[in-house]
């Protein structure tokens, strides 16, 4: 076969950039400039063209959209800036504390400027190009790392495969952020689709979006009407992106579908204007929102105020009031958790809140119940706070049948028998028996978690049995299992009882961030357990640490500081911690690169074009103990500068910063006497 001449590789490039173009004027900007007809005779142009010359096709092709089936399982993906979620507000009186908590925090009595936008219903995602090419997109997940769904994702017309080569040049790594969601119209077609063919509806937009949108045939998501919107990018200190509208503006001139509706607003009284205007608009909109997100614009205010474990202090979600439905309830039940709080739950007859049926629903506290004054055969109306958890708002006692008794908080433990207590100033009842059942299974199944101590088979059925056997009375207990005693517990073959053994013996190396999330310290999850074991890296430092030197580690308040306390204040804890070490759980040194890299305790900028993505440079530094601020101060060590480096190579001259260049960079970290 003759390789291709000049005229097809000029042809074939035309070609691509008008498929770009008419994808963008039909999915991103509603304006389609051809027919169908004339688009579908040249698509086909193209892939003849790519048929004829395989070599020719690459990643950013509009032909390698169509989708393919891909592996069995999803490739875990670490975000290399974690996408936070948003802490939230509710009201007007919620929004000026928090406007109140960023002046102060800026240390100014003046108005903010915010941008406002509708919170949209989907599944968050993560694209990734380098050099201007799409190379990887990824699902939120837990905000530090998710499932890697490139090959999906490129199915989406209204994600870009290429960036313009000024963008490229300019932001060699750019990490753009946003929603994929199904709109309302686009959710209706689809179900009526999938009921002509026999097949079950989808249960909304929301679950539609994310489930196409985590197909393992990528072919089904490229059939199904999905749209990414961007929000926003992951740095802040690229050069001339100074505020969040400069980036919204960038990301639309580079195809990015951005939603019309996002807006720069300055001060409480106009946030609360667009809060109002944006609720009102809410049902005529033809995609699902269930919020507005209210964020400080200018970035370099961002980078003052920070963040907190999982979320920034810069930016809230303002959520609607959440949809109701009217119910029955058929019987109030008792669940107790895994620190022993005992819970009132109601169930009723499933009914759909917004979008999802819903069957049981919290109802707290004693007090709560005392409030609503809710019995059993109750007409009540149902919400899900948040638009997620069920919960009981109103009762409607016109409708009460007669006979109906008040309910009585239960005075024992509805799983172990023992008395409840109630703690004065505490709104929870507690069941205080340590070997409780329902406990003692729940805080198993939370300790042998995929974020705890990884111990695969150890599900919520064999954790019943073993504690039913009293085979198990603490999570420590796990570590002196043996075959024999296993052997005879139900579905419980030779070669799983081998595989459980072997699962908790590597967990006896469990990593410390890990370790002191599986403890199940109240208030303490993933993000703080991390921080705490950053802080104190020995869990030796950790577990004698006061109260004052605790709250002193950004991101862990006065309450997670008084849980881990009361935790280690208990006997009992520290009976169980002390089995452990006897197990043989190696409580392992968190090893911190800060204190042991050839870069530790030095703080670099990266400024400017260099040979790789930024982020390759940021990941090289802090792999070797340094740290990487997003702008110059008397604090820094290093600026790493490449061509047109701008404004932060003349703040460090003016600072006598230390100014290298990749050669002193490796200079650096081959110099044996650092």
């Amino acid at each position: 076969m003759a390789a291709p001449d000049k005229k097809i590789l000029a042809e074939l490039k035309k070609l691509r950039a008008e498929i770009d173009r008419h994808n963008r004027l039909y999915y991103v900007d509603d304006n389609p400039a051809i027919s169908d007809a004339e688009y579908d005779r040249l698509f086909d142009h193209l892939l003849e063209i790519e048929r004829q010359f395989p070599e020719l096709v690459t990643p950013d092709s509009p032909s390698q959209r169509v989708g393919a089936p891909v592996s069995k399982k999803f490739a875990v993906v670490q975000h290399r800036v974690p996408m936070l979620s948003l802490q939230k507000v509710t009201s007007e009186e919620e929004f000026e504390q928090f406007d109140r908590r960023v002046r102060e925090g800026l240390e100014t009595s003046g108005e903010i400027e915010y941008i406002t936008e509708p919170k949209l219903d989907g599944l968050a995602v993560e694209l990734v190009y380098e050099h201007g090419l799409f190379v990887l997109g990824s699902t939120r997940g837990d905000g530090r790392s998710g499932e890697n769904i490139t090959v999906n994702l490129r199915t989406l017309r209204t994600v870009p495969l290429r960036l313009s080569e000024e963008t490229a040049k300019r932001c060699p790594l750019l990490e753009v952020r946003g929603e994929v969601i199904m709109k309302k119209s686009a959710f209706a077609h689809l179900n009526d689709a999938l009921e002509a063919n026999n097949l079950p509806p989808l249960a909304n937009p929301r679950n539609a979006a994310a489930g196409s949108l985590r197909q393992l045939d990528s072919s089904v998501t490229a059939s199904r009407p999905l749209m990414f919107y961007a929000y926003g990018i992951s740095d802040t200190d690229l050069e001339s992106l100074d505020r969040h509208q400069r980036v919204m503006e960038l990301l639309r001139h580079e195809g990015f579908l951005i939603n019309d509706l996002i807006a720069p607003t300055t001060g409480t009284e106009a946030v609360g204007r667009a809060f109002e205007t944006l609720q009102s608009a809410r049902e005529q909109l033809d995609y699902e929102i269930d919020g507005m997100v209210v964020k400080v614009d200018r970035f370099n205010q961002q980078t003052i105020l920070g963040q907190i474990s999982r979320a920034p202090r810069w930016a809230v979600a303002w959520k609607f009031a959440a949809e109701t439905a009217p119910t029955v309830v058929e019987e109030i039940e008792f669940s107790v958790g895994r620190t022993g709080v005992v819970t009132p739950v109601a169930t009723f007859e499933p009914v759909k809140v917004s979008g999802v049926y819903v069957s049981r629903a919290t109802l707290h506290n004693a007090d709560r119940i005392q409030e609503l004054d809710i019995r059993k055969g109750d007409t009540v109306t149902v919400r899900r706070a948040g638009d997620v958890i069920p919960e009981v708002v109103d009762v409607d006692k016109s409708k009460r049948v007669k006979g109906t008794r008040p309910v009585e908080f239960r005075k024992k433990c509805p799983s172990c028998e023992e008395p409840i207590t109630r703690s004065e100033g505490e709104a929870a009842h507690r069941c205080l028996n340590p070997a409780c059942p329902a406990q003692l299974e729940r805080r198993l199944f939370h300790f042998a978690s995929k974020s705890g101590f990884d111990i695969e088979g150890l599900g919520g059925k064999l954790a019943r049995q073993l504690i039913d056997e009293k085979l198990v009375r603490n999570p420590a207990d796990l570590f002196f299992l043996t075959k024999e005693q296993l052997l005879p517990l139900d579905l419980m073959a030779e070669k799983k009882a081998q595989n459980l053994l072997n699962a908790i013996d590597q967990s006896r190396t469990t990593p410390l961030p890990r370790l002191i999330y599986a403890l199940g310290i109240p208030s303490v999850g993933e993000a703080a357990a991390g921080l705490l074991a950053g802080q104190f890296e020995t869990f030796e430092k950790f577990e004698t640490t006061s109260t004052e030197e605790l709250t002193a580690v950004d991101g862990i308040g006065p309450i997670i500081a008084a849980c881990i306390g009361d935790f280690f204040a208990n006997e009992g804890n520290q009976s169980m911690l002390k089995r452990m070490r006897e197990g043989g759980v190696q409580f392992p040194v968190f090893q911190s690169l800060a204190a042991t890299g050839k870069l530790a305790g030095k703080t670099f900028v990266i400024t400017g074009t260099l040979s790789q993505p930024r982020g390759y440079f940021k990941n090289l530094i802090e792999e070797h103990g340094g740290r990487v601020a997003s702008a110059v101060s008397a604090k820094t060590n290093y600026l790493l500068g490449g061509a047109d480096a701008g404004s932060k190579l003349a703040k460090a001259r003016k600072l006598g910063t230390t100014i290298i260049n990749e050669s002193g960079l490796e200079q650096l970290l081959n110099n044996t006497n650092d």
